[in-house]
């Protein structure tokens, strides 16, 4: 059995959930989409496709059709790392982007190929062993029929509508009523359920190469955009493995770049160095660390982590233990610091996990990036699409400048953790760039202070935002926040579901038994299992 303390310190009314199979998403209907597929006789990863397909119709305010995704998994005998997030169309050279003072948040120079769809034929094929129609069934269900609006939903539906309601075909799919649905009204997408349809038919075939790819490339052409068939078809995913940092006994594990899970390794590495072990979970201290040590990781992701064809410092390099011991070596136990970038070489979006009796696993996250992305919707399809060109850069020769298919550095990212060789937890943190520090901040709450998954998701956040400048959530305990202010950190009180900034976590950790697993209530999730 593992060590957890299952108190509940935050006052939370949830309890973990435990069970031999499991579910936990953002969103109640996905979750039991998911679910349903196990009761069926499918297994983990089916499990996942389900709930994420699902999430499409029922959370479009986080993924759609039109989004980018990651996944790790455990197979029953090793892990695996899949990245499907898109490239940038191939009219998309530097030259095009010359007027930019940065790189545009909506509309549709902010479009990249979306990889999402392609991760789940990839995985299907792969490890699945349900069909494809019997996958996407329950998202064609919600889209056709409809399904009640939840209330955190329908808020963050009404604040995309404010920004993107000017955007091409938004308000037509979204705006039905000249209005975001009000919560439990009933929404329904015919136009995404065909589509959806077309994608179960064709195994994806439809979406890349077929009539929704032509519809798709149409239509950025009608608005003088660079996405084209040939761009849409010329997608592929890559079997990309993991990269991994050790804490202890365990091993945390992310996709590597073009992602910033890179970020949570660093930042682990250099607390290796601390003496985390001397203070409580929520003491100023611990925090003050952690801080500090997500400052460094991310003073020298943001300046070396791209596309990794284009980097010019390697993942290992950035990953070497000296070196992020030289890193911790620059932490001041009693005063916040701005950090400069290191010099490694000399010269957050929806996400959700599955685990079933046989043992597979799965850490599965996808997005739009910023809410509903692009604010792009292709229309009669009921695809709408990410914005993922944003994570470019337009500095002159940095490894992340805009260029032709490339890809953008990426915020999601699916977390994952071993022991022994043998799987332990596959989690998640929602929010774009509290993503790496919220998986930070579940490892060590998990693994170094024992506290139960549940728990470990209630817990007040904290978030880096820049220079000295700390958010935390308004439940952090005061004396806390005093502390961290008397080390010069800069404290923003937030409530937690302000603008989502804090994320969502869900994780499902193994145990002796089967699985026990904790689901955020800052948003609408839901662990689920038998």
């Amino acid at each position: 059995m593992n060590d957890f303390s299952y108190s509940m310190p935050y006052g939370a009314s949830r309890r973990p959930v435990m069970a031999r199979n499991m579910v936990a998403t953002s969103q109640p209907l996905a979750a039991q989409a998911g679910l349903s597929m196990l009761a069926r006789g499918g297994n983990a990863v089916d499990a996942a496709l389900a709930a994420a397909a699902t999430l499409t119709v029922v959370e479009p305010t986080g993924n759609g059709l039109g989004s980018d995704a990651f996944a790790i998994i455990w197979d029953g005998k090793e892990l695996h790392g899949l990245n499907a997030s898109g490239r940038s169309p191939a009219g998309w050279t530097p030259e095009r982007f010359a007027g930019y003072c940065k790189m545009p948040a909506r509309g549709w120079e902010s479009v990249t190929v979306p990889g999402a769809v392609s991760a789940w034929v990839d995985l299907s094929k792969k490890f699945g062993m349900l069909d494809f129609e019997t996958l996407l069934a329950p998202a064609i269900g919600y889209a056709e029929d409809g399904f009640a609006v939840s209330p955190i939903i329908s808020d963050l539906w009404a604040k995309g509508t404010a920004l993107l309601n000017d955007q091409p075909g938004f308000a037509e799919a979204f705006m039905p009523q000249g209005r975001a649905p009000h919560a439990g009204e009933i929404f329904r997408n015919p136009a995404l359920a065909a589509s959806l349809r077309a994608i179960a038919e064709s195994r994806g075939e439809e979406f890349y190469r077929g009539g929704l790819a032509k519809k798709i490339a149409a239509f950025a052409a009608e608005q003088g955009a660079a996405l084209t068939v040939e761009d849409m078809a010329a997608h592929t995913n890559d079997w990309c493995g993991t990269v991994s940092m050790d804490f202890g006994d365990v091993q945390l594990h992310e996709i590597p770049p073009n992602g910033q899970g890179i970020v949570a390794l660093m930042a682990l590495g250099i607390l290796s160095n601390l003496p985390l072990d001397q203070y409580g979970p929520d003491d100023a201290q611990s925090l003050h660390y952690q801080i500090e040590a997500i400052k460094l990781a991310m003073a020298d992701t943001e300046r070396f982590v791209s596309d990794p064809a284009y980097m010019t410092v390697s993942t290992d390099a950035l990953l070497n233990k000296d070196y992020l011991k030289s890193r911790a070596a620059l932490i001041d136990p009693d005063r916040a610091q701005q950090f400069e970038v290191g010099a490694p070489v000399h010269g957050g979006t929806v996400y959700l996990t599955t685990a079933d009796a046989s043992g597979m696993m799965v850490s599965y996250i996808q997005s739009n990036y910023s809410g509903f992305g692009s604010g792009v919707v292709v229309p009669g399809t009921g695809i709408h699409l990410q914005n993922r060109g944003l994570g470019f850069t337009l500095e002159e020769g940095h490894p992340n400048q805009v260029g032709p298919n490339k890809r953008p550095f990426h915020t999601i990212i699916p977390g994952f953790l071993m022991k022994a060789g043998k799987p332990l937890m596959s989690f998640g943190v929602m929010g774009g760039p509290m993503q790496a520090q919220g998986h930070v901040q579940m490892v060590l709450r998990t693994q170094l202070y024992g506290q139960n998954p549940q728990a470990a998701s209630d817990a007040p956040r904290w978030r880096f935002v820049s220079d000295l400048n700390v958010a935390v959530e308004s439940t952090m305990a005061a004396d806390t926040i005093d502390a961290l202010e008397a080390r010069g950190h800069i404290i923003s009180r937030e409530e937690p579901d302000s603008s989502f900034g804090f994320g969502g976590a869900q994780l499902i950790h193994r145990n002796d038994f089967g699985y026990v697993a904790g689901s955020d209530h800052r948003k609408d999730g839901m662990a689920v299992g038998f």
